[in-house]
């Protein structure tokens, strides 16, 4: 029974989308390398990257896409159930622009 579930949990889903642990298991198995060292490589570079973005830079990978920080303005909003206007503040949201070579992988 334990076997029976241990293979249903490595096969993929149904749903579209990839865990970070499927990420760090696909490159893992597909390098030779340690889970953990792909781990410690993937969470060093979502960790700049952040970084990065917190000081209001761009981060652009060539082929892949860009990271950035965009600026939303200020505008009125309606309170769900109530109807009352209310104001919604300006803020900054992250933002991703995929890049050629992404976009040309995604159509296929």
């Amino acid at each position: 029974m334990a076997k029976a579930k241990a293979q249903a949990k490595s096969k993929p889903s149904k749903s579209k989308s990839v865990s970070k642990a499927d990420l760090i298991k696909g490159v893992a198995d597909g390098k030779g390398a340690s889970k953990a060292a792909v781990k410690a490589v993937l969470d060093g570079m979502l960790g700049k990257i952040s970084g990065h973005l917190d000081k209001g830079a761009k981060v652009q990978l060539t082929g892949f896409g860009t990271f950035e920080v965009r600026d939303r303005k200020a505008r009125t909003g309606v309170r769900p159930g109530t109807t009352e206007k209310i104001k919604i503040p300006a803020g900054k949201y992250p933002a991703f622009k995929a890049g050629k070579g992404l976009k040309d992988k995604a159509k296929r």
